[in-house]
């Protein structure tokens, strides 16, 4: 049995991912605001839900070394929560880009820092962020650039704890979904193909894989979905 944090975990992509990593037989320690979504796991053993806000650090701090002194040891963790916003360069504001740090690269990096650290002192663990498309290729970006600046710092990131990792069994992942086929984003662009979208189910196919020994072979690894 793995321990697997899960953060975001109400949302539609970490119901998916709880439901894969719990029917493979593991633990999942997740994050994330009760509510029907989590209903499924609320009898299982093996799952447990803290509220917390990573976007503090100190919150996020306390609950990884719990965690971590809960358990004895974390063998993975799926970064999830995050957000979206529509921003240009002419109207752009410093503000809007420190929003969407705070959402989208603070709440992970105030979970990895004290994960990496427990994970390179036991040499073994997997940390999973998710990237977006427009991080990759600019010309996607020029209307959503606070939200492509802050995955981009996701993908530095990730990059950075894998060189700091060098020669330990320790991986840090990126995985980078075509936009998610949820009932939101569905509403918001009802002239969209949405046979072309992820499906939350098959993104969690992949954090499966990630998660499994076999992945071992890959290192420093971007999974695009699209």
């Amino acid at each position: 049995m793995k321990n697997i944090i899960v953060t975001g975990a109400n949302g539609n992509l970490g119901v998916a991912v709880v439901k894969k990593i719990l029917a493979e037989g593991n633990r999942v320690i997740a994050v994330g605001s009760s509510g029907n979504t989590l209903g499924f796991a609320r009898d299982n053993s093996n799952f447990e839900l803290h509220d917390i806000d990573l976007t503090k650090h100190e919150d996020a701090w306390t609950f990884s070394e719990t965690v971590i002194e809960k358990y004895g040891q974390i063998d993975g963790a799926a970064l999830l929560v995050g957000g979206f916003a529509m921003s240009n360069i002419k109207d752009l504001q410093f503000e809007e880009v420190e929003k969407m740090i705070r959402l989208n690269f603070a709440t992970a990096f105030n979970v990895a820092k004290p994960l990496f650290n427990h994970m390179l002192a036991n040499n073994s663990g997997k940390i999973v962020f998710v990237g977006a498309k427009p991080a990759l290729e600019p010309h996607m970006a020029k209307n959503m650039i606070a939200y492509s600046l802050s995955k981009s710092l996701l993908l530095s990131f990730a990059e950075i704890l894998n060189a700091s990792a060098e020669g330990k069994n320790v991986n840090t992942s990126v995985v980078i979904p075509q936009t998610i086929d949820t009932p939101q984003n569905r509403k918001d662009m009802p002239d969209a193909d949405f046979s072309k979208w992820s499906k939350p189910e098959d993104i969690a196919e992949v954090f499966s894989f990630i998660f499994n020994e076999k992945s071992n072979v890959v290192k420093q690894a971007v999974y695009k979905l699209y």
